[in-house]
């Protein structure tokens, strides 16, 4: 750790922005800001506009898309100014972070401060962060065309890009805080890996259920209605019938609502298990962690349904899943030799 302590230092500041970004993206998604600025300028759009006549130009520019003409035609230039600086925030971190990871790569990699695998993992990170970048743009894009909303799809795959870029940040660093790992059983790494990827399936379910805003309908727990289990929607939303479980608000819903289950449980098993093997003290709290972020999150979901989705709930649902990805990343790398 000693050896290699700035550069842990580095890959760690790296993930405290990537959550940073991930938390402001979803304030910028739950408030409606994503389309507020519809061009997107990589050297000049680092800066908001600075006088009014810009803010003029960015408001006229913001009237030729859909978003101002079907939905938000009664927007002065103080309402878009509101929405414009979510989506400028967000932007603008995303270029922070670029400088951030380049730079500091660049030092470390002149001054041979990484052996080569280090290397190989960072220009992995570097082609994520890249890819992040892109997708964000992708996405935006879907939602200037003819409907006023971007393509839950884009929204999915950009959301999971960014927890993947962090998880494999926080993976990278820990490699070089923890170079040495403890003989484990097979078994228990496998399931441990089994749950991280539903965890990850999990969350892209939640991407969907955010773009469709699917959480704003059936807000009643433990049943989708009163009296029902499965609702009559999520079968005759879409046709196809395997439609509605990608594209249908209820079917997308129905697929998160009970996937939470199947996540909570592999967790409860993981944690069964492992009190029948010798753990590490670092084991010990990667597990106990995963299990009260699985149920403080189960919790936070429940309530954000029940409520229909208010700001800060459905911020907190975000986070939640955040550290949840975190905590079984680090017990993952534990459990990993």
């Amino acid at each position: 750790m000693k050896k290699n302590k700035y550069v842990v230092y580095w890959l760690l500041t790296g993930c405290a922005l990537i959550f940073i970004m991930v938390l402001v993206g979803g304030i910028t998604r739950l408030t409606h800001s994503g389309l507020s600025i519809s061009d997107y300028k990589l050297i000049h759009g680092t800066l908001p506009p600075m006088n009014e006549q810009a803010w003029e130009e960015a408001f006229e520019l913001y009237k030729q898309y859909p978003e101002y003409q079907k939905l938000n035609s009664h927007f002065d230039l103080e309402d878009f100014k509101d929405i414009y600086f979510w989506e400028w925030l967000h932007r603008f971190i995303g270029r922070f972070i670029g400088v951030v990871f380049i730079l500091p790569f660049l030092y470390f990699l002149f001054t041979k401060k990484l052996d080569r695998p280090t290397v190989k993992k960072c220009l992995v990170l570097l082609f994520l962060g890249g890819f992040q970048g892109f997708l964000g743009w992708y996405m935006v894009k879907s939602g200037l065309v003819d409907r006023p909303d971007v393509s839950h799809f884009r929204l999915a795959a950009h959301l999971t890009t960014a927890f993947i870029t962090f998880a494999y940040s926080l993976w990278v660093a820990l490699d070089l805080m923890y170079p040495s790992k403890k003989e484990i059983k097979k078994p228990i790494r496998n399931l441990i890996r089994i749950t991280y990827g539903v965890l990850l399936v999990q969350i892209i379910w939640g991407a969907f259920v955010a773009g469709l805003d699917a959480g704003f309908i059936h807000n009643h727990w433990p049943l989708m209605s009163e009296g029902k289990l499965i609702h009559e929607t999520v079968y005759i939303e879409q046709q196809p019938v395997i439609k509605n479980f990608f594209e249908g608000k209820s079917g997308v819903q129905f697929v998160h609502r009970y996937m939470a289950y199947i996540v909570v449980g592999l967790i409860a098993l993981i944690w069964v298990r492992s009190r029948k093997i010798e753990r590490t003290p670092l084991q010990e709290k990667g597990l106990q962690s995963m299990v009260v972020l699985v149920l403080a999150q189960f919790v936070l979901g429940v309530m954000t349904l029940i409520y229909a989705v208010p700001l800060w709930l459905g911020i907190a649902h975000q986070i939640g899943a955040f550290f949840l990805l975190a905590a079984m990343t680090f017990t993952l790398h534990r459990f990993s030799k």
